[in-house]
């Protein structure tokens, strides 16, 4: 017999958003934890009428996302960010590395995932765990810790339930966390190098950062970077650190000329965002990269631009803003791309 579908879908449609958001943890893809969570529901429908209730409707489902998750991670590489691969590029103006054939993180857009209480405490917690850096770390752990380690400090589940969940002992998930726990700590940042701005300083800078780069503001950028800062531009593995270098790249390359670049603000893991375009000889802006921020007191700390126009409709973006108002943002660019390689 045949689980009624209406039924099916009223029950298990509300876990669709955090089943997302998890497969995107364990994974580092959108596109790939997407293609996890339709998985997970076709495996779900075909046994639902086994189910009958023995757990929790929301543990059973992350059991079966958890086992999909692992079996996809037994034949992939971990997804970096170019900083994972190696050291900083000396020469902000000089050429950038080739495209390295990689699988590069991506980043998670917020309106893809819906807060499951409007307690505030909850919501900042939610936040937190799909920061990018901690995505970034994740990926250093072998998947089964991963799945422990998300399991218990990211989604608060208490260790007999990711024993259940998992088929393992609690004294098992109590060592594995601890392990990962540990491999976590030599890969990410200290909590004190990692204070977030408050909400209304953040958007102040978002604000500023999207003057600057419309403007073409070298100096209000610079002034916007704290003096470790870095830039990473997947699938570009050259990246850069320190205020000095961030700006000249962008001084060289990116703001050139006022108007050239238009952004559009958004938010992705929890942080802010733009969506970049650049004015083309057609003087059309077209979609060119999206830009997560972190920030701090002190200012805007890193900036990831993934370069991948394609990632523009997860964020629900246009693929280009149309001509700009008259005055606005002249055409003068050197062959219909104000970043020179």
């Amino acid at each position: 017999m045949t689980p009624d579908s209406d039924v099916f879908a009223r029950l298990t449609s509300p876990y669709r958003p955090e089943l997302l958001a998890y497969c995107y943890r364990m994974l580092g893809s959108v596109h790939d934890a997407e293609d996890l969570v339709q998985e997970t529901y076709l495996r779900a429908w075909r046994s639902y009428e086994a189910f009958q209730g023995r757990a929790s409707l929301r543990t059973w489902l992350y059991r079966i996302a958890t086992n999909v998750c692992l079996t996809a991670l037994e034949h992939r590489k971990r997804r970096p960010l170019p900083s994972g691969l190696g050291g900083p590029a000396d020469d902000p103006e000089g050429p950038l590395a080739p495209p390295p054939e990689v699988n590069w993180l991506q980043p998670f857009p917020d309106r893809l995932v819906r807060p499951g209480s409007e307690d505030p405490a909850t919501i900042v917690a939610a936040r937190a765990g799909l920061r990018l850096a901690l995505i970034a770390a994740l990926q250093y752990l072998p998947p089964r810790q991963r799945a422990v380690l998300i399991l218990r400090d990211v989604l608060a589940l208490r260790a007999a339930e990711v024993a259940e969940l998992l088929g393992i002992s609690v004294p098992a998930v109590k060592s594995i966390l601890q392990r990962a726990r540990a491999q976590l700590g030599q890969v990410t940042p200290s909590e004190d190098d990692t204070a977030e701005a408050s909400g209304a300083h953040e958007r102040e800078l978002l604000d500023r950062y999207v003057a600057a780069f419309e403007n073409a503001d070298v100096t209000a950028l610079m002034g916007l970077l704290t003096e470790d800062a870095v830039l990473e531009m997947p699938p570009t593995p050259s990246w850069f650190a320190g205020r000095e270098s961030v700006g000249r790249f962008f001084g060289s390359r990116v703001l050139t000329v006022p108007g050239a670049v238009r952004m559009v603000a958004t938010s992705a893991n929890g942080q802010p965002a733009v969506g970049m375009y650049q004015c083309g000889a057609d003087d059309v802006h077209h979609a060119h990269a999206v830009m997560v921020l972190s920030a701090s007191d002190a200012g805007i700390t890193h900036i990831v631009a993934f370069r991948d126009p394609d990632l523009f409709e997860l964020f629900g973006l246009p693929q280009s803003l149309g001509p700009a108002p008259a005055g606005e943002s002249p055409n003068a660019l050197d062959n219909g791309s104000p970043i020179r390689p």
